[in-house]
């Protein structure tokens, strides 16, 4: 269930109030829960049950709400209510299914923002997985693509390119690069610095890793993998679901990749080099493709606009 807190101008405050008492996925609505300054209107307070999110939403910007007023949306855990169990009852679909297309939009924004802290992740992940490669430690692989939060800016691609967003998909982009880039030139600066005080072997045979070497080595598994984890990383994004985006992280190679660049570019390994490049690019169009494709039904599922 989603809480609405709006912010509704006063010539249209009868109409809003009207058509959120007529919906029958609108529960507990109060209208005398004050009045706004900034910006000027009456607050109107109001339940929406998940199913009808979209279509509530979608109404309220049609009438400029989000532009004269403010709509603000929360989400809801537990409601305990004989009313909004009879909405729920009423309204078509799961609400495990249901999809609200502004907070997609406001989380992947959020996520794929070109910040410090992005950088450094990104940085710090693929140093921790140039090391894993080095040593031959699937453990600290796999713990390197927990830390990455690459995914964020692939998932602002999708969802730039489904809903036309042609601001969030530039920037989403630009964000994925960067941070590709400083990941790469990190690890080197590392291996660099780890060889230079002989922490780092001096050379390192690249290609004897049992447990690391396919990082560089792509085959058509690669893709595959990469466009299941497509599907349900952007399913993950749209319901929510974390523990399923986690293992999204931990099945497909974007931040080793990276790592093994930076790692082969410090010891001169030139076709490994190629190999990660390659891998990460398997694995970054395998990623948007499926998440876009994705996004693309659901969009036609639940007949939102765009």
């Amino acid at each position: 269930m989603l809480h609405l807190r709006l912010v509704v101008p006063r010539d249209c405050w009868e109409e809003v109030v009207d058509r959120l008492g007529e919906h029958p996925g609108v529960v507990h609505l109060a209208t005398d829960a004050g009045t706004s300054t900034k910006p000027d209107g009456l607050v109107v307070l109001c339940d929406v049950v998940r199913e009808a999110g979209n279509d509530v939403i979608e109404w309220l910007q049609d009438r400029d709400i989000h532009r004269r007023g403010a709509i603000t949306v929360v989400g809801v855990d537990t409601a305990i209510s004989d009313a909004a169990a009879a909405a729920e009852a009423k309204s078509p679909g799961e609400a495990a299914d249901a999809m609200i297309w502004e907070s997609v939009e406001s989380r992947v924004r959020n996520d794929s923002a070109l910040s410090v802290s992005y950088v450094v992740f990104m940085a710090a992940a693929a140093v921790i997985a140039g090391i894993g490669i080095m040593l031959d430690s699937a453990i600290l692989v796999i713990g390197a693509m927990v830390v990455g939060p690459d995914y964020g800016p692939l998932a602002g691609i999708c969802v730039g390119v489904v809903r036309r967003r042609t601001k969030l998909l530039a920037s989403s982009a630009v964000t994925a690069v960067a941070g590709f880039a400083a990941a790469v030139v990190c690890t080197l600066a590392v291996m660099g610095l780890l060889r230079l005080l002989g922490i780092g072997p001096d050379s390192y045979d690249l290609t004897e890793r049992e447990l690391t070497g396919f990082i560089a080595h792509p085959d058509a598994l690669a893709l595959v993998v990469a466009l299941i984890a497509g599907i349900i990383g952007m399913l993950a994004i749209t319901e929510a679901r974390s523990g399923a985006l986690i293992g999204v992280l931990v099945s497909v190679t974007t931040i080793p990749a990276l790592g093994n660049a930076g790692l082969a570019l410090a010891y001169g390994a030139w076709s490994e080099v190629g190999g990660a490049l390659a891998q990460l690019a398997i694995n970054v169009a395998g990623l948007t493709l499926a998440g876009s494709v994705t996004l693309a039904a659901q969009a036609h599922l639940t007949g939102s606009r765009s």
